[in-house]
């Protein structure tokens, strides 16, 4: 099937890829000239664990091309994907221009029948704005249906070939058959695809979101409260999560959500509930501890120091908002260093992948490391923010002997405490006791 990808960010890139993959034939399109031109290269523009691999070889193989000619990708193409950005407004909303323009230009230049196929994550009702822009110039027959993408950073390129369900919003039965045969390959084991109609299938992104950015946020409440109570929330996590009505996947305690999904998909859905006077109580609530969580490990680092952070160093490992991407956006390390910076503290981090694009935020208010070990010479306290493969089974030997002090602020649980009393370190996580040896 010939098929045309409009925008090239997380979800257009891997979407375009992985159907390539299946043997399609995929023309992406950007408007970034120097972009299109590295990828035509073969250098792919983000970091997604297995995304490389099909990429070089679908463009080696000639199923995969880009351009910045709208026209020319969609001239041929049965189905036209639309993975364009929709940011939020400053009323959380979302933005829908970059998605209604492309929609108004394809009424201009399509000549026979096409699916327009809404993958951005987008507000209910925007199928509906999306045919009447196409309508606006259109001569042809078209269909315009929402596929919402389910796609975790980190794990994209499992999640689009292997899902565990793909959720379909269109009326016509055209444009259900053809969907049907696009996504078959990637239903072998039996998952299903499930038809609706568009509203109900944009509703079901936002609302598969929201439910699970409630469930994180749910479990930090709970992992503060066994601090206070002096419980252990990974016992709680445990005990809780063997219910199979629960489950044991998002009970993770930590410093909070962040993303290109979780953040701005519980914004819009709230915006869009109080746009039809519908009250979303649990989803402020989400929200507004979502954001307090994001720098909870700040109180304990003033604690440790009395209050007085002026002229120490602060190592800080991990800098995306988790691992296995070098997505940055909404990542609670941008906020802890934002509090460590003002206070008058130094700040010197490492991460895998994420630091050019803290360095392109930041520049040098803060020191990068070449290894997780390199930031921490002469350090006061070191904070996780990331829970990369690599933090999990440090050498705390080697650590001692570079930390001017041994001090651990962990935001994502990754050592016992039995560990961290065993090699002397003040510890200090999230829903748990803090080891402290000068009490020992």
């Amino acid at each position: 099937m010939n098929i045309a990808v409009v925008g090239t960010g997380y979800v257009g890139l891997v979407t375009g890829t992985c159907l390539a993959e299946t043997g399609n034939h995929v023309i992406c399109v950007d408007i970034d000239a120097t972009k299109v031109e590295k990828m035509k290269n073969g250098i792919i523009p983000i970091y997604e664990p297995h995304l490389d691999t099909l990429f070089e070889r679908n463009i080696k193989q000639g199923r995969l091309k880009f351009t910045t000619n709208l026209e020319e990708a969609v001239a041929g193409a049965k189905l036209i994907f639309l993975a364009l950005p929709t940011p939020p407004g400053e009323d959380g909303s979302a933005d829908l221009s970059y998605v209604l323009g492309v929609a108004e230009n394809l009424g201009k230049i399509i000549k026979d029948y096409k699916v327009i196929i809404d993958k951005s994550t987008v507000p209910v009702g925007t199928a509906d704005k999306v045919h009447a822009a196409v309508a606006k110039n259109a001569r042809v027959e078209f269909d315009v249906v929402s596929n919402p993408e389910f796609l975790r950073e980190g794990f994209a390129v499992d999640d689009f070939m292997k899902p565990d369900r793909v959720v379909i919003g269109a009326r016509s039965d055209r444009a259900k058959k053809l969907m049907d045969e696009l996504y078959k390959p990637f239903v072998r084991q039996g998952n299903p695809i499930i038809f609706m109609d568009e509203k109900s299938a944009e509703l079901t992104k936002y609302a598969a979101n929201a439910f699970l950015a409630t469930k994180i946020t749910f479990m930090n409440e709970i992992a503060n409260l066994c601090e206070k109570v002096g419980a252990d929330v990974d016992k709680v996590r445990i005990g809780i999560g063997s219910d199979d009505r629960i489950g044991k996947r998002f009970l993770f305690p930590g410093i909070g959500y962040g993303g290109s999904c979780f953040p701005k998909d519980v914004q819009a859905l709230a915006k869009s509930a109080s746009e039809v006077n519908q009250e979303m109580k649990i989803l402020d609530a989400v929200m507004e501890i979502n954001e307090r969580q994001k720098t909870i490990i700040i109180p304990k680092v003033n604690a440790y120091f009395k209050g007085d952070l002026k002229g120490k160093k602060i190592a800080i490992w991990g800098l995306a908002f988790k691992p296995d991407t070098d997505d940055i956006r909404e990542a609670p390390a941008l906020y802890i260093i934002d509090e460590l910076l003002q206070q008058g503290a130094s700040v010197s981090a490492y991460d895998p992948e994420a630091m050019d694009n803290v360095s392109k935020l930041l520049g040098g208010k803060i020191e990068y490391g070449i290894d997780e070990y390199s930031i921490l010479k002469d350090s006061d306290a070191l904070i996780i923010c990331t829970e990369w493969s690599l933090f999990r089974t440090p050498d705390f030997d080697r650590m001692t002997t570079l930390m001017k002090n041994k001090s651990i602020f962990d935001g994502r649980n990754l050592y016992s405490l039995d560990q961290m009393s065993e090699h002397g370190f003040y510890y200090s996580s999230i829903g748990r006791a803090t080891v402290n040896p000068e009490t020992v």
